[in-house]
């Protein structure tokens, strides 16, 4: 069975703020990009684990993980998963980088 991979444009690499996370929406998916100061792009789903939710494209940035801005759960950008003691994972996204374009692709 073949595998449909698509690669959505979604911003340009120059006007995303480093440590800062950035909302979008494809589909009805809401994902949130984040730029470490290593210059890497990370995309994953806009939504903290917690039971009670919460939006991590406001949260606050360190090293690979974001803090939720409301439970302070640490959640790692490379892999969505939530660092003991608590428990959880949101969904990523691969990212690609090309001619100053940020594309996510979905699979």
């Amino acid at each position: 069975m073949l595998q449909t991979i698509t690669r959505i444009p979604v911003a340009h690499y120059s006007n995303v703020k480093m440590r800062a996370g950035y909302s979008i929406k494809i589909d009805n998916t809401e994902i949130a990009l984040f730029k470490l100061s290593n210059g890497q792009v990370f995309a994953i789903e806009n939504r903290s684990p917690h039971p009670k939710g919460g939006v991590l494209s406001e949260g606050l940035v360190s090293g690979n993980y974001v803090y939720c801005p409301v439970y302070d759960w640490k959640i790692s950008l490379l892999d969505g998963n939530v660092q003991a003691p608590d428990e959880g994972q949101v969904r990523t996204f691969k990212v690609e980088l090309e001619n100053d374009i940020i594309f996510v692709v979905l699979e």
